[in-house]
């Protein structure tokens, strides 16, 4: 928002010597008095004095001797701009969100294209899990102004981790009509359409990225381009097309993979099952090499939790915030799980939420925390699941490998719910093998012995947290739910103690968002297809015959 470290004012200028002054009297005299000799010492002077001031305390770490001096000038400049981004900039940087959001929101309503402070407040906003209002701040800023792609990206991806994807789109569209010869733009459009299930306008803002820019492929618009889909011929252009890109020599190591991993896609779509091993494989090879997840550090976290005794305290229930947690490996059921709960009312399902896993990881929760620890954790996680656009009770965290962490969901929340999703391991070892991920924490997903360590490690903790929470923990069998979604569903929403609902299975209801590798099909009506696929790859992939059927 503001420069802090912008060059330092001329050694012969005003504010050089005042702070010089200012500087011997802290040492010789009180802060107080130090601080009103200074402001004495700029009456009168110049806004550039003030501001050049201002931002060397700030970089002196003296923020209450540049809060003061703000005072100061403001009391002679009550409209400047600079002035009040820098005071704004020290409240935030003081925590102080409260403090700093008028003086930001009066920036605003003055000047509604200011990007810096717009930015500025939809950051703070965000952290303080108030997406809807983010997004709102960053929409209308980009609707008043004209703002160059760089800026506009940085807008899409502010909101995209906000989980905002439609608010983001609409500011990749602004943009895109701006700009409207930057491929840059069509490529998020197309990642963020995508996932709000606009598949064929996706397809459309994917292919002139495709078609304008060689880098393309490395932002994986051709994996993209397949996941916006389910092929029905080889006959289809994009066959063509992605072996075309798979002939360049230009492309690095991740990009194909990626396009490895789209024609794998596309082949097995059209059931040349041979073929899309043939792709899988390399793919794979490729993401393998590349990736840093290695066992060691996996297995010690594991081996730890194990060991571990439950935290010696508990916080109460909270009555109008029941966190749902479905936990289980990656492409066992997970995402369709959530999107079906999510239909019955007072349902809110956020899909994989990181915070979890980044509360767990922090120092303050290791060992057996305090009772004040585990409210701080609890407070900042559930700000981030309730937000500001839901009333909801039940808020759904699908991030499969929250299985690591049940001992501390139900210290934080009593009367937390785990829902187990289990499906067959070589159906699940096949479908990971078959996606190319972009968390460094699937990394396990590119070779099939440290599948196995996960999957056992997965089986193992769920085990052993059933012993002290049993009561707590609730299986979905993925064979099950896709023979017969509507009484599986209805069962674990009766243990979950939902309110009744007979459309609970209304085609008509808008799937959520959906950013997971599940994103087309979680969108089609439910079916089995799926069960036992891993035949269809035995004779080409005989690693799944080494899992239990």
């Amino acid at each position: 928002m503001t420069d802090y470290h912008s060059t330092p004012a001329p050694s012969n200028s005003r504010s050089t010597r005042v702070l010089a002054d200012y500087a011997v009297r802290v040492q010789r005299d009180s802060a107080q008095a130090a601080r009103a000799a200074l402001l004495a010492a700029l009456a009168g002077a110049a806004e550039q004095d003030w501001l050049d001031c201002a931002r060397q305390l700030v970089l002196r770490d003296d923020r209450d001797g540049a809060e003061a001096l703000l005072a100061g000038a403001l009391g002679e400049y009550p409209q400047s701009v600079e002035l009040r981004r820098v005071l704004a900039g020290i409240y935030l940087q003081t925590q102080r969100g409260t403090q700093a959001e008028p003086v930001l929101r009066e920036l605003l309503t003055q000047h509604p294209d200011d990007a810096g402070a717009a930015f500025a407040l939809a950051r703070m906003l965000k952290d303080e899990g108030r997406m809807s209002a983010a997004a709102a701040v960053m929409r209308a800023c980009f609707e008043h102004g004209r703002h160059d792609t760089e800026l506009a990206i940085q807008a899409i991806e502010l909101l995209d981790d906000c989980g905002r994807k439609q608010d983001a789109a609409a500011i990749a569209e602004h943009a895109i009509a701006v700009s409207p010869h930057d491929p840059r733009l069509y490529a998020y459009a197309g990642m963020l359409e995508v996932q709000l299930g606009e598949f064929e306008r996706a397809r459309q803002r994917y292919i002139f990225a495709l078609e304008h820019s060689p880098q393309a492929c490395e932002w994986h618009v051709p994996y993209g381009m397949a996941s916006a889909q389910r092929y029905a011929s080889d006959a289809h252009p994009d066959f063509h097309l992605f072996g075309e890109c798979l002939l360049r020599t230009d492309l690095s190591d991740k990009a194909r993979a990626s396009l490895l991993f789209a024609l794998g896609k596309a082949h097995d779509d059209v059931g040349d099952y041979a073929q899309a091993a043939r792709y899988f494989r390399q793919a794979n090879a490729l993401a393998h090499a590349l990736t840093k997840w290695t066992r060691k550090p996996w297995r010690r976290a594991v081996e730890a939790r194990l060991a571990a005794h439950p935290y010696s305290h508990r916080l109460g229930p909270s009555h109008d915030f029941v966190p749902v947690f479905v936990v289980g490996m990656p492409r066992s059921g997970t995402t369709l799980v959530a999107e079906l709960l999510s239909r019955y009312p007072g349902v809110c399902n956020r899909g994989e939420l990181p915070w979890l896993a980044t509360l767990a990881q922090q120092s303050t929760l290791a060992g057996d925390p305090s009772r004040a620890e585990l409210e701080r954790a609890a407070a900042t996680y559930v700000a981030q699941a309730r937000q500001d656009d839901s009333e909801a009770r039940w808020f759904i965290d699908k991030q499969p490998l929250n299985f690591r962490y049940v001992g501390l969901m139900l210290a934080l929340w009593p009367n937390a719910r785990i829902i187990h999703t289990r499906r067959s391991e070589r159906d699940t070892a096949l479908s990971l093998w078959m996606q190319s991920f972009t968390e460094e924490v699937q990394g396990y997903a590119y070779d099939f012995a440290d599948m196995a360590v996960v999957m056992r490690d997965c089986d193992r903790l769920m085990t052993h947290w059933r012993k002290w929470y049993a009561a707590s923990i609730y299986t979905v069998h993925y064979e099950q739910l896709v023979a017969d979604p509507k009484s599986t569903i209805a069962d674990a929403a009766a243990w979950l103690g939902l309110p009744a609902a007979d459309a609970t299975m209304a085609p008509d209801k808008p799937a959520s968002t959906i950013s997971t590798a599940s994103l087309w099909q979680a969108r089609q009506p439910v079916y089995t297809r799926s069960v036992e696929r891993w035949r269809n790859y035995a004779p080409y992939v005989p690693e799944l015959l080494k899992f239990p059927a």
